[in-house]
């Protein structure tokens, strides 16, 4: 532990258990375990962010809300019927999408109901009412026309007989809170996406087109790109035409852009600022900075920055290890910035300019060097912290508070009958065994093991001893830790104690009939084991906890809560119990992964807060059974116990003069305004956060971000690892779309409406995820509102051509989609704990996931980059011939056509291959055949390129029902698909809006 400033002491020494301490750590005033002084500069209220279109701070319950209260419990009947995987949401389209077209003559003009009026932020004026049409969904009814309440579907997605959804059949409902601390607002008929605090309605719009573009005055970035008088057109447009004989436009479906490429990481500032740290550490939404609270108010899309501290370094490269030694690490005494690429020296190298708050700074005696004739520092080339936007840092003893902790690994395993009848417990046993000659920190690393049911099972694993102890703790209302110093071990001195354990674990519970899971208690007894030094505590849990506090009741998914105001507190935790010891278990240092198996209800919005708060993880594997899934967990849990991990760290991003980031988004407990804490923290995780205008207006024409990681390495050193980039301040909006990021986007995006469904209705996010589009698009449009040549042209950025698509498969994702029926509540919860983690990358892939087709390659043995590439997720791009593997990162989908050839099918699935393919279980250890031995070379190609999750193989024929609808062609979500639209009409829907002012 430690802060990233030296000289300040709270580390806090093991306390007796009380629960209510946790809820100190939720508050921003709470005494910090890692803090520093404040930023140079005071950080006054926020001025109204009204040029904002979300909100500043978090609702009750959101993911990243650790100040607010929990909310009330909720007691529903459980859901119906089996649910899906969660990666599996979206929905297919065969058509293509159009441009802009105005409404078809005579479409009724939608007018809201007095009660769905709502006000509007003073600075963001409403758009005049034009009929909202959510993601998917046909155009809106009639004004006072009624729709019938959503009822449970039991058919499965994928087939056109199956009814439209509870997000399809109902009428928006709006919800009865008008302002959320940190969440979007609820939106009226076209509202505004994500609201700030406070505002009134403004009746008049300001959707005049602008009557001229500003040149920039940002040095080295050129002219503006775009002038409203000339004819050069600096954006791409897609035609609409009107069918022959109706009314309904259409598109040329060759016309629409897809990402077939994958996320490609933005290099428009490589030739600018070519010292920036890589991508991958940081993206902002736009690297154009807008230079004015005026020129904000016309930016509607999301305005802040994606960071992944502890990403892998890109291929060939290592972050540089500078040591100071007893010079200490070099910083600006104001504002606390790090010695970056983009320091100015000055007077002969005596002094630095802080390029962030110019303040002139001493340069340290032992780290002077002169300057050259072009006022550069003659030691430059051995001064990686000077030449590189990436480096680490060695903190001394100052930037901590006591030494350094050794890597800490403590197992919670759940032993009831239902996780011995499942083979969880034999594979979990066996991959922590062949891990642990892996573990990182060898050899401090310590270990540590206890099981439950009923009662608490704790073992004693003390060097000494030939075989562990097992000790039982029935009391569960008053939780005690026998022999404390020898359930934490040093692995290298219990190594063969560890192991006789392991090696016994599975056969100890195999004949267990208990049914009950006093996982509350145990969490308590794990806490008060881990208090003094920290870690990482992974719990395996599979039945919902039935005895002793934190005890948690089937709510369920009732169907008659969709739609109501009340919708959103199924996904909420219902016992405050596991946030506040979420809060504790953050303040000493402990990361929770929780690892989550039934077939039942386990309640996972309560479960996965302990993640949540303490910068941990959530698996989900839902009806686990070792035979199928057990090859997913043993790559996922070797992965999480081996990869590179930062313990007891703090994160810290600063900005330039007159910016600062104002909310956060992810997996953290935030101890200040700034100032997130991370027990721990891997290349897996990415945060989000919104940036706003601390002032009117900016006058540097240059912004500069620096992220900072205080950590302890599993070596046992101190590290702080840095990231600097810059980017340009720009004067008009065409400037900042040009450099936007549409990856950056969607990822805040996709956290903003996913914590909108803890406070309002789905329907509200996946409207407020439409309108930002709608806003953002049509704010671009009105640059060329003068020219003539736009009519039937759907015009957009060059920068943003994915942003719809990415937009329609946002709100079919398994977080957003449907109501009750399409989606399980523990799946929905479930993906919306894992996206609100995942990278730029992978949240890219999971909502517009591959298509390949292999059937080609295995036959004639090409190279395999002949699969690179990609099909569009169309069922037009399916072949009867061919076999395609659909690819999310979280799963592949094998889809065998109808008349494929029979030497793959017998060369594949052997004597299977006339069976009903959900049945069969591809087995990748028997490669028996050359084209087995192939399709496992594909399969291998496509896990290499991100071994975050592992992909389990899936088969499936062609008219397979309803299997294939089930696993496939409801992915497929560019085709339409029974009332929800597809990519084409939902682009129709998106160019009508936008024309409209």
């Amino acid at each position: 532990m430690g802060t990233e400033n030296p000289g300040r002491s709270s580390f806090l020494s093991r306390p007796p258990f009380d629960a209510a301490q946790g809820m100190a750590s939720f508050s921003s005033t709470a005494t910090m375990v890692e803090s520093e002084p404040p930023f140079f500069r005071p950080t006054p209220p926020a001025p109204p962010l009204a040029s904002t279109p979300f909100s500043l701070s978090a609702p009750p319950g959101h993911f990243n809300g650790p100040s607010v209260p929990p909310p009330p419990p909720s007691n529903s009947p459980p859901a119906a019927g089996p649910f899906p995987r969660f990666p599996m949401t979206q929905f297919p389209s065969n058509t293509k999408a159009p441009p802009l077209f105005p409404p078809p003559m005579g479409q009724p003009t939608f007018q809201p109901s007095a009660d769905q009026t709502q006000s509007f932020p003073a600075s963001l004026p409403p758009q005049p009412h034009t009929p909202f049409v959510s993601m998917g969904s046909a155009p809106p009814a009639l004004p006072g026309s009624t729709v019938p309440p959503p009822a449970f579907q039991p058919s499965f997605p994928g087939y056109p007989q199956k009814q439209a959804g509870a997000e399809m059949q109902a009428s928006p409902v709006h919800s009865s809170n008008p302002t959320n601390q940190g969440n979007y607002g609820s939106v009226p008929a076209p509202p505004l996406p994500f609201q700030p605090h406070q505002g009134v309605h403004v009746s008049q719009p300001p959707m005049a087109a602008l009557s001229s573009v500003q040149p920039m005055q940002q040095p080295g970035s050129g002219q503006p790109t775009v002038s409203i008088n000339g004819l050069a057109e600096d954006f791409n447009s897609l035609s609409i035409q009107t069918r022959p004989g109706l009314m309904e436009p259409s598109i040329d479906a060759k016309e629409l852009p897809r990402p077939l490429e994958g996320d490609e990481e933005p290099k428009s500032l490589a030739d600018m600022y070519p010292m920036n740290c890589n991508p991958r550490y940081l993206r902002l939404t736009t690297s154009g900075i807008p230079d004015s609270q005026s020129l904000i108010s016309r930016w509607h899309l999301p305005l802040g920055a994606v960071v992944c501290p502890f990403a892998e370094p890109p291929d060939g490269e290592e972050v540089p290890i500078v040591n100071f030694a007893a010079t200490g690490v070099v910083r600006c005494r104001r504002c606390r910035t790090y010695i970056n690429p983009y320091v100015k020296f000055t007077e002969g190298g005596r002094k630095f300019r802080c390029n962030a708050c110019s303040l002139l700074n001493d340069v340290p005696s032992e780290y002077y060097a002169q300057l050259d004739a072009t006022g550069r520092r003659v030691d430059l080339n051995q001064r990686p912290e000077l030449t590189k936007g990436t480096v680490e840092f060695v903190a001394p003893a100052e930037y901590m508070v006591r030494p350094p902790m050794p890597p800490v690994y403590f197992f919670l395993i759940d032993v009831s009958i239902s996780a011995v009848r499942s083979g969880m417990i034999e594979v979990v046993a066996q991959t922590i065994r062949s891990c642990l000659d892996e573990l990182p920190g060898y050899p401090r690393t310590q270990i540590g093991f206890a099981t439950f049911d009923s009662t608490i099972h704790f073992y004693n694993m003390k060097s000494s001893l030939t075989q562990p102890q097992m000790l039982v703790v029935s009391d569960l209302d008053d939780i005690f830790v026998p022999l404390p110093d020898d359930l934490l071990v040093n692995l290298s001195e219990s190594r063969s104690v560890v192991e006789t354990f392991l090696d016994g674990l599975p056969s100890m519970f195999q004949d267990n009939v208990n049914l009950e899971s006093a996982f509350g208690p145990s969490l308590k007894a794990a806490f008060l084991i881990m208090s003094q030094l920290g870690g990482k505590l992974l719990v395996f849990q599979n039945t919902l906890p039935s005895l002793g506090v934190g005890r948690l009741k089937l709510r369920g998914d009732d169907s008659k809560v969709y739609g109501t105001d009340k919708e959103h507190l199924l996904r909420l935790p219902e016992d405050p119990f596991y946030k506040q010891m979420a809060a504790e278990f953050s303040k000493y240092q402990i990361s929770i992964n929780m690892y989550a198996f039934s077939d039942k209800y386990t309640d996972i919005a309560s479960l996965g807060t302990l993640a949540k708060y303490t910068a941990g993880q959530l698996y989900y594997y839902p009806a686990f059974q070792s035979v199928i899934h057990g090859e997913k967990l043993r790559n996922e849990l070797r992965r999480d116990l081996t990869r590179e991990t930062g313990w007891e760290a703090v994160l810290r991003i600063r900005c330039g003069k007159g910016v600062r980031f104002t909310t956060y988004h992810g997996n953290f407990m935030l101890r200040s305004t700034n100032l997130l804490a991370l027990p721990a923290v891997d290349s897996d995780k990415a945060f989000a956060m919104q940036l706003s205008l601390e002032e009117t207006s900016l006058t540097d024409q240059t912004m500069y971000f620096q992220v900072a990681l205080l950590y302890t390495a599993s070596c046992g050193e101190r590290r702080i690892r840095v990231h600097t980039a810059a980017a340009p301040v720009v004067k008009d909006l065409v400037e900042m779309y040009r450099l936007a990021d549409t990856g950056a986007i969607l990822s805040l995006f996709s956290r903003l409406a996913i914590e909108k469904t803890l406070s309002h209705k789905l329907e509200d996010a996946r409207r407020a995820v439409h309108l930002g589009i709608v806003k953002g698009l049509r704010d671009y449009r009105n640059i060329y509102a003068g020219q003539q040549r736009l009519v039937n042209r759907m015009i957009y950025p060059e920068s943003l051509k994915f942003l719809p698509l990415y937009g329609l498969a946002l709100c079919r994702s398994a977080p957003l989609r449907g109501g009750y029926g399409d989606v399980s509540l523990d799946e929905r919860c479930a993906a919306g704990h894992t996206m609100m983690t995942l990278t730029v990358k992978r949240m890219l892939k999971l909502l517009y996931p591959s298509l390949h087709r292999l059937d080609e390659y295995l036959l004639n043995a090409d190279d395999l980059k002949s699969i690179d590439r990609r099909s569009p997720l169309t069922r037009e791009s399916l072949d009867s011939r061919g076999l395609y593997i659909y690819d999310d990162g979280f799963q592949f989908i094998l889809w065998f056509g109808r008349v494929i050839s029979p030497d793959i099918a017998k060369n594949l699935l052997g004597s299977n291959f006339a069976a009903e393919l959900s049945k069969v279980t591809l087995n990748e250890n028997e490669n028996d055949t050359e084209m087995s031995r192939r399709l496992i070379k594909v399969l291998e190609k496509l896990r290499s390129t991100d071994r975050a999750y592992y992909q389990l193989c899936r088969l499936v024929r062609q008219g397979e029902h309803p299997r294939e609808g089930f696993l496939l062609l409801s992915n497929l979500f560019e085709d339409q698909l029974g009332a929800n639209n597809g990519y084409a009409d939902w682009m129709i829907q998106i160019s009508r809006q936008v024309q409209q002012t």
